[in-house]
């Protein structure tokens, strides 16, 4: 495995909870990391701006205190999502924030500055970058990013359409830092698999949605509960890059999941406060048909334990 210092010896199972637009907020994270996996949020989910301050506080001081009083169990870090995009004028700040905190883990996405890598790597964090193919891969790699994320086919969110099993190896090919594959996975079973075709660690968000510390509405966890991987829309409508997204939630805005247009991908917008227009439209990855209930998150890590270590066990014997 090709992990980095901070994550050697602070995890239970080698997951990273995925950031996740208004699902995201500090009690699912410090849940996650008290469970001995990443947790993950994207910093414009801390609105104002000035909230994101009081979210790292609190969530470095609860941790800290916990593994204080818990020294024998694993406390995974934390990471903040930083958008990399013209349309997030909240970056520079945000990143001044992170950087005043030592954020341990920065995941960015869709470009990755290297102004960001830099600032990070300062004070000795690491930069995880998410992209969707190859060539998106080697541009970050050029700019000195710790780890990549393969978004593969099936993944929640912004989703790409190539097979885990062509773009993890075609990243390994060049380069030999983090690879951390997002794909259709939700038990612990499955981060096994994405080590076995050469991944370090399992990127998995949809799980989450329906836990008790998520920051959704119990209809939301309801229907990640009741839907299958067929429920699964994949479009560009709402944010200009194509994702994957709940086909019930999108019928009950009065749209055709089966008849949407394609969005202009030069009008993408992540960081203004019209961005929340889409705050009903909920996103999802195929993985769902695996989800059955609305756990803890604490319960549901040591259950994916379980089930990694049953696999390899399994696949041992």
């Amino acid at each position: 495995m090709s992990l980095p210092a901070v994550l050697q010896g602070n995890l239970r199972i080698p997951v990273i909870g995925a950031p996740m637009f208004i699902v995201s907020g500090p009690e699912l994270v410090i849940a996650q990391c008290k469970a001995g996996i990443v947790g993950s949020f994207p910093a414009l989910n801390a609105r104002p701006q000035k909230a994101l301050d009081e979210w790292l506080g609190r969530i470095k001081e609860e941790l800290g205190a916990y593994a204080e009083e818990n020294p024998g169990k694993p406390v995974a870090p934390y990471a903040v999502n930083q958008i990399a995009h013209a349309s997030n004028d909240r970056l520079m700040d945000d990143m001044e924030t992170c950087v005043k905190h030592e954020v341990p883990i920065i995941i960015t996405s869709l470009r990755p500055p290297a102004q960001i890598v830099e600032a990070v790597h300062s004070y000795g964090g690491v930069v995880f970058h998410d992209v969707i193919n190859l060539r998106h891969a080697m541009k970050a790699i050029e700019q000195g990013v710790d780890g990549i994320i393969t978004v593969c086919a099936g993944a929640g969110g912004h989703a790409g359409t190539t097979s885990p099993f062509a773009l993890v190896k075609e990243v390994r090919e060049v380069f030999d830092g983090t690879i951390i594959l997002s794909g259709s996975m939700s038990q612990g079973n499955d981060a096994l698999a994405a080590q076995a075709i050469g991944a370090d660690l399992a990127y998995i968000g949809t799980r989450f949605i329906a836990t008790q510390e998520a920051n959704a509405p119990t209809e939301y966890k309801e229907m990640i509960v009741a839907s299958k991987s067929a429920d699964i829309v994949y479009t560009s409508l709402f944010t200009g890059v194509s994702g994957s997204y709940l086909k019930g939630s999108i019928e009950n805005a009065g749209m055709d999941p089966d008849n949407l247009p394609q969005a202009d991908k030069s009008k993408m917008n992540f960081g203004s406060s019209e961005a929340k227009a889409w705050r009903d439209i909920w996103g999802a990855g195929q993985g769902v048909g695996t989800i059955h209930d609305i756990p803890s998150v604490e319960s549901l890590v040591l259950r994916m334990e379980q089930e990694y270590r049953a696999a390899a066990s399994r696949l041992a014997g």
